[in-house]
């Protein structure tokens, strides 16, 4: 593969990637270029708005939970017709599963795929110091290409000359960017992360205006044709033989997807690779239809449904039927988000504020689904987890003794289990819904906190798809 690539990494957690990545990607499309974007990391939220501002659908890339081989695939699969492919990291360069470890990082995705990385730096406050921290990054691992810098927070003309004339005098890397401090580069925060471009566009005014305006920034700011000569010179790439992404199979059974405001974090590596075996996906939405569509099985993925609990308490009809299709034995799978929707009730009431994290929540009880036991409680508590683990009963996705690894992000907790409440999932690392416990199961329906990647649990897609065809 000869695509041009390159990877936009961080100095640190919020150093600016994530606005520079959708700057630069909004930029290059508006240019006419086929921009494929990418996420290092498992985080849904970022690449919604690498969706919204290149119209392709942006993929996750995660050398932990993913083979090499793997990675690869994702990464040639979805590049296929691109002009150019597009890299955010996460966190730092260098932040991975451990202290003395690349795995999991931004820096492993890099070396695998040989692609040059362009660093973004928070410089608020520092000028010559960025060239120390510039010399620092390219001696710790120098088989990380750091190609190139972006200057982030810059307060003045002056404090940009100043940085810019250090880096390059003294660790010879070419700064191709400098953006100004300025909160019209901010896009709303939420308490798990960004709020997603989905609820975005529907529920902010200045959407649209907020996205123009962070692409404005970058134009003005980011000297393009370097960022394109940088990715140019990624050197090619063996194309990986299909394994995970074949042939797709016949249509065999009809999947509901709940999608909307409330349930939008899907890889779309999960959707595509039930689409192969032989889906075909039906969205329909919690919040706003009245009921459920004619199909052999539901995914409601994760989300923010505690934010909309309301609006699903008062979608009765859709509760009920989604609760009759439970107990009727339509195979469901329920990850997070979708996990709190099936309970018995979702708890928003914190000290009496409905102000959460940077998120305006109502406060009060409100009744769900009520297709798995337990009520959900919203807590202080935040886990962001790798989960590793191995299914002990059969189930919707898989059957007992498989294994997986997975990753689990959330504030909630779930509640007032009985004693006698069956699980599917037993944890080696990870929270869980009870002690080393994840995945309730009440009849075919199956739901955990647990998000599992299609590429990483490759049964996943296959024996779905195989249930809800056999109970057609």
């Amino acid at each position: 593969m000869d695509i041009p690539r390159i990877l936009i990494a961080g100095d640190r957690s919020s150093a600016g990637k994530t606005t520079i990545s959708i700057g630069i990607m909004s930029v290059l499309k508006e240019k006419g270029y086929n921009v494929q974007p990418f996420k290092v990391g498992l985080d849904f939220i970022d690449p919604s708005y690498h969706t919204e501002v290149t119209g392709r659908y942006s993929r996750n890339l995660d050398g932990y939970l993913m083979s090499d081989p793997a990675v690869k695939e994702v990464f040639s699969h979805a590049a296929e017709g691109a002009d150019i492919a597009i890299i955010e990291g996460v966190r730092g360069l260098f932040e991975g599963l451990s202290a003395t470890s690349d795995i999991g990082s931004t820096a492993q995705i890099a070396k695998l795929l040989k692609c040059p990385v362009i660093l973004v730096i928070n410089a608020r406050s520092i000028t010559r110091s960025t060239a120390a921290l510039v010399s620092g990054y390219k001696s710790f691992d120098p088989e990380v290409n750091i190609a190139g810098v972006i200057l982030n927070n810059i307060g003045s003309e002056r404090h940009g000359e100043k940085a810019k004339k250090a880096i390059e005098t003294y660790t010879d890397t070419p700064v191709i960017g400098e953006i100004p401090r300025n909160d019209a580069m901010k896009i709303s925060m939420r308490h798990l992360g960004l709020i997603p471009a989905l609820e975005g566009r529907r529920k902010l005014n200045d959407f649209e205006e907020n996205l123009g305006r962070i692409k404005n920034f970058i134009r003005d700011g980011v000297d393009i044709d370097a960022f394109i000569s940088i990715a140019i010179s990624a050197g090619p790439l063996a194309r990986p033989e299909p394994d995970i992404f074949k042939v797709q199979s016949p249509i065999r059974a009809k999947i509901g997807i709940a999608l909307d405001e409330a349930f939008n974090f899907y890889y779309h590596d999960n959707l595509e690779l039930l689409e192969l075996a032989g889906a075909e996906l039906v969205y329909f939405s919690p919040v706003n239809d009245h009921a459920l569509p004619n199909v052999n099985g539901l995914y409601i993925g994760g989300g923010y449904p505690e934010l909309f609990a309301r609006e699903l308490e008062d979608n009765n009809s859709m509760r009920e039927s989604i609760r009759q299709a439970s107990a009727e034995g339509l195979p469901i799978y329920a990850e997070c988000g979708g996990l709190m929707y099936l309970t018995q009730e979702i708890k928003t009431s914190l000290s009496g504020s409905g102000n959460y994290h940077m998120a305006e929540m109502e406060s009060g009880a409100f009744e769900m689904v009520g297709a798995i036991p337990g009520k959900t409680v919203m807590g202080h508590k935040r886990v962001v987890s790798y989960n590793i683990g191995k299914f002990v009963a059969d189930n919707v996705i898989g059957k007992a003794g498989a294994s997986f690894i997975g990753h689990e992000f959330h504030h909630s907790e779930i509640l007032e289990l009985p004693d006698d409440t069956k699980f599917a999932m037993k944890l080696e690392r990870g929270v869980g819904i009870k002690g080393e416990l994840d995945g309730i199961l009440v009849k075919n329906t199956l739901a955990a906190y647990a998000h599992l990647h299609a590429a990483s649990y490759i049964d996943f897609a296959r024996s779905f798809v195989d249930f809800c065809s056999k109970k057609s």
